[in-house]
């Protein structure tokens, strides 16, 4: 017998309010409206057009067949911990217990959990923007405030004024997020405003969540890590074990991964319980047989990861060199990551502008205002691709940009 009593419709109304609020990302519009379309070249997303490499998928599949599909540790398999240590201490010429590494299911997990360890509900987190938008959406659905410090551009490039920064700290923040090399502006924090943003966190008991996602794509004349090759500076650097840092990252961006969705979260061990509870609670931690392709992925995926760095740096010049042909694009060479971060002189609506591009000239390019207020009339464009797709990206871009 059927009920008497009528149902709720289904709605968003009837949603909780933290789902009702939580924000289209402007790069998944764009990237809905033109995907599959024929002929298209995508340079919305940040990622290249070259798949996994074998060696890594091959190691997920002997795994497979080896019968790894059970549950397995929360923090990760003991040897990617491992592994995830000796690359740290590799990058940055310090010893580091595998202790302090936790393996996530992506990136965007490892920002989440760090959002959840440092703020509570009501709290905030202080942030530079323009920024990638997965980090203040991830705040606002914790109920954490997410409060923006804009960044200034000029002809050299994006800036930050650290004084800004701490400006904006209140007795209500808990965490400053850096993420440098910055997604989209492809700024870098110099090494003495890492120092001196630490020792204003330490001296207030504030963390840091430290993005070093791009920390291998730099660009002109950088330091170089231990390893002997470009790296950007690095909380790394100047912490000490106990300092209230963490770092997140991902196997997406050195090693062709974005589709496996794993990542890290490096954390002082004192905390490693309540990061393996939270851990445990969403996820449940990650398949064993994707830890063993991340694993092949830190052990023999170095010469790999330098020849994306490779096609980022001539993505780099291909796609500098057709700004400045366009005469109409307003630009600065990135100094890390692998974005340009550009406007259109006569094309302020850059969100209608992103749809189209797509229609009109075959390219995808995310809106600045994807990346917050502080990036509306800006475009962000990815470059590590092969140069034969970017040097037709840009023909098409500077063939649009002649016809207007």
């Amino acid at each position: 017998m059927s009920s008497s009593i009528a149902p709720y419709p289904a709605g968003i109304e009837a949603l909780s309010d933290r789902a009702s609020a939580s924000p289209e990302s402007g790069i998944v519009e764009v990237l809905n409206y033109g995907m599959g379309r024929q002929g298209i070249i995508p340079l919305w997303a940040g990622e290249g057009d070259i798949p996994t490499p074998a060696f890594i998928c091959d190691a997920a599949t002997a795994a497979l067949a080896e019968g790894q599909t059970f549950y397995t540790y929360q923090r990760g398999i003991p040897p990617l911990r491992n592994a995830l240590a000796e690359y740290t201490g590799w990058l940055y010429g310090t010893p580091n217990s595998f202790e302090r590494f936790f393996v996530t299911g992506s990136g965007m997990q490892a920002i989440q959990t760090a959002i959840l360890l440092t703020a509570d509900p009501g709290d905030e987190i202080v942030y530079h923007a323009p920024a990638w938008p997965n980090l203040p959406a991830a705040a606002e659905i914790a109920g954490v405030t997410p409060v923006s410090v804009a960044m200034q551009f000029s002809e050299t490039g994006w800036h930050l004024d650290l004084e800004r920064v701490f400006a904006a700290v209140s007795a209500r923040t808990k965490a400053i997020c850096v993420n440098s090399p910055s997604n989209p502006t492809g700024w870098v924090m110099p090494k003495e405003d890492i120092g001196a943003l630490l020792d204003f966190c330490r001296g207030r008991g504030i963390w840091i969540i430290a993005d070093e996602v791009y920390c291998r794509f730099v660009y002109g004349d950088v330091r170089k890590g231990a390893h002997g090759r470009p790296l950007a500076p690095s909380f790394h650097d100047v912490i000490t074990p106990e300092d209230r840092v963490l770092f997140v990252n991902t196997f997406s961006k050195n090693w062709a991964m974005t589709g496996w969705r794993i990542g890290w979260i490096e954390a002082p061990e004192s905390i490693g319980i309540k990061l393996e509870n939270l851990i445990q609670y969403s996820t449940s931690g990650v398949a064993a047989f994707m830890q063993q392709a991340a694993l092949a992925a830190m052990q023999e995926g170095d010469e790999f990861a330098e020849s994306v760095i490779s096609d980022a740096c001539r993505g780099r010049a291909i796609v500098s060199e057709g700004l400045r042909k366009s005469g109409r694009c307003r630009f600065a060479e990135p100094d890390g990551a692998f974005y340009a971060f550009f406007g259109i002189d006569g094309e302020p609506d850059t969100d209608k502008l992103g749809l189209r591009l797509v229609d009109e000239a075959g390219i995808g390019i995310a809106p600045g205002r994807a990346f917050g207020p502080e990036g509306a009339g800006y475009m962000r464009m990815c470059f590590v691709r092969r140069p034969a797709g970017l040097s037709d990206a840009m023909s098409r871009l500077n063939l649009w940009l002649a016809k207007r």
